[in-house]
């Protein structure tokens, strides 16, 4: 597989082509139950993640949910 450019949070980041979202979750090192994920501009819902390969040139906001008060 080819080496891909993506951008997640606005830098620059290289991976596999056609990763599929959870295991690019897990090599970033998230927490899938604790983040919220804004894919090309508009916002993933969870069930579509396992579906979701990215392509080159993609642009992920993802934003870690945290609790208190």
């Amino acid at each position: 597989m080819s080496q891909i450019n993506i951008a997640v949070n606005g830098e620059n980041h290289p991976c596999k082509a056609e990763t599929l979202l959870p295991e690019l979750l897990g090599q970033l090192g998230f927490n899938p139950r604790l983040i919220a994920i804004e894919y090309n501009g508009e916002i993933l819902h969870r069930q579509f993640w396992p579906t979701t390969k990215i392509q080159a040139g993609d642009r992920l906001e993802i934003v870690t949910i945290v609790g208190g008060g």
